[in-house]
């Protein structure tokens, strides 16, 4: 039922849940030698998931390594500004999804009481 309620945005917010958590990992590690930064392709999961993917699933299969534009001399693949940038956006695609999914559950709560 949330499938049909919800449409595709339930697995955008779940998935964006997900790169935000990896987006944070980056940012914590900003400074540890030879970490390795992540982020998840969000159109490529979105669209795995669509083809009937489980969330988790796609995000594996969308989760790529960053390729730095200067890379550190140790190692280190996070660059802190891109990162902070593509947490913000990703906080502002979340919430907005957010607010969707609650407008879905607003319509349904008043219509279930026939407001």
């Amino acid at each position: 039922m949330s499938n049909d309620l919800f449409g595709i945005h339930a697995a955008a917010l779940e998935l964006r849940s997900q790169r935000m958590g990896l987006l944070a990992s980056n940012i914590a590690n900003a400074g540890t030698p030879g970490f390795k930064a992540k982020d998840i392709d969000f159109a490529g999961a979105l669209r795995a998931s669509e083809r009937g993917a489980e969330v988790d699933r796609a995000a594996a299969g969308a989760t790529l390594y960053r390729v730095p534009v200067m890379p550190s001399l140790d190692g280190n693949t996070v660059e802190l500004q891109s990162e902070q940038v593509a947490f913000s956006e990703n906080a502002v695609g979340y919430s907005a999804t957010l607010e969707f999914i609650r407008g879905r559950v607003d319509t349904v709560t008043r219509a279930l009481r026939g407001d």
